[in-house]
């Protein structure tokens, strides 16, 4: 099971977190990810000065945004699952 915390307090807001949000919800999808990925919330991850925080489990908090959360996904969730099979 992998967990994507999406911050959603102010500063994420504003940049973009409710875009980072729903395109997350569809590319878990459209994956058929369901099942394996959980996406929930956060109000603070500790990285405000950057855009959206987003946290893999217990990892370190990355900065996501629109114009990188496919990149993002596919690096972080596609790849690390498929190791996981082999």
């Amino acid at each position: 099971m992998i967990t994507i915390t999406v911050c959603i307090g102010s500063s994420c807001h504003i940049q973009g977190s409710y875009t980072v949000v729903t395109e997350l919800e569809h590319l878990i999808s459209r994956n058929n990810l369901t099942d394996i990925v959980v996406l929930e919330a956060s109000f603070c991850l500790g990285n405000c000065t950057r855009p959206v925080s987003v946290k893999i489990n217990n990892g370190p908090v990355l900065a996501v945004c629109k114009d990188n959360v496919k990149e993002f996904f596919d690096e972080y969730i596609v790849k690390k699952l498929s190791k996981s099979i082999i």
